[in-house]
């Protein structure tokens, strides 16, 4: 038996623009929801929402009934966390806060099995269908897909250096840590965060690597992807249900 293919991973590789949806709701039946509503991928967040790592695993199983390629941030880049979210599943990890190549360079180290990296070695996990694929220990590195946040003005200003990491799958630019660190706190559509953002292209393009940025909206998700970047979380879950609820009851107040 042989891996499945990271549908994801051979899109960016191959110039295709990924369109995202954002989870924090921590619900299998949300994850199923997502997974069959024609995204290209859905990124399950474990930085900024409760989930632990086995509430993480029956979203993962929701979620493999659609289409969509499942990605998970953990609250770290964090080696042992990373091993944890690997050995469950997932095949693509999106590694917050990445400050430097250093960094970028162990966070590709602690995807892959030595004599490559340092991920710790389990045969019969999730991952490997319970043993049941036999190579997986030689092939699992082939679907996993590597992906690093850069957030922070300092790390801006160290993109080239950590776009040029081997093993490097793709960038992800975080918008509202990004503003915080310029000195927009919770404005990432100031024009100076923006022109930032568009800047970021350049040197993750150069490195022949995908970028990647969250939109919380349809045109803002658009502009991005105008502008070149090639995966796009067009909003977050939870944001589209308390919009669509205040809209709602805002509606239906008018008629009190």
């Amino acid at each position: 038996m042989s891996l499945p293919e990271n549908s994801f991973k051979s899109a960016l590789r191959e110039g295709r623009q990924q369109l995202g949806i954002w989870s924090t709701f921590c619900s299998p039946i949300v994850a199923e929801i997502l997974g069959k509503s024609g995204f290209d991928w859905i990124l399950f967040d474990a930085e900024h929402s409760p989930v632990e790592i086995a509430g993480l695993l029956p979203l993962l199983q929701a979620a493999s009934c659609g289409p969509a390629t499942s990605v998970v941030r953990p609250a770290w880049n964090d080696p042992v966390l990373i091993k944890r979210i690997l050995d469950i599943g997932a095949q693509t990890v999106l590694l917050p806060f990445v400050q430097t190549s250093e960094e970028a360079h162990r966070a590709v180290q602690s995807c892959h099995y030595p004599p490559d990296g340092r991920r710790g070695v389990s045969g019969t996990t999730r991952a490997s269908d319970f043993g049941r694929t036999s190579n997986y220990l030689k092939t699992a590195a082939e679907q996993i897909c590597v992906l690093v946040q850069v957030e922070t003005g300092e790390a801006l200003g160290q993109l080239e250096q950590i776009a040029g990491v081997p093993g490097v799958d793709g960038v992800f630019i975080g918008p509202s840590d990004l503003s915080a660190s310029m000195g927009y706190l919770g404005n990432p559509g100031h024009a100076d965060v923006q022109a930032a953002i568009k800047a970021a292209l350049g040197p993750i393009r150069a490195a022949g690597k995908a970028a990647g940025i969250l939109a919380t909206s349809a045109p803002d998700a658009k502009r991005y992807l105008d502008w070149g970047y090639q995966f796009v979380a067009c909003n977050v879950d939870v944001r589209i249900f308390v919009q669509g609820l205040d809209a709602l009851r805002t509606e239906m107040s008018s008629r009190a």
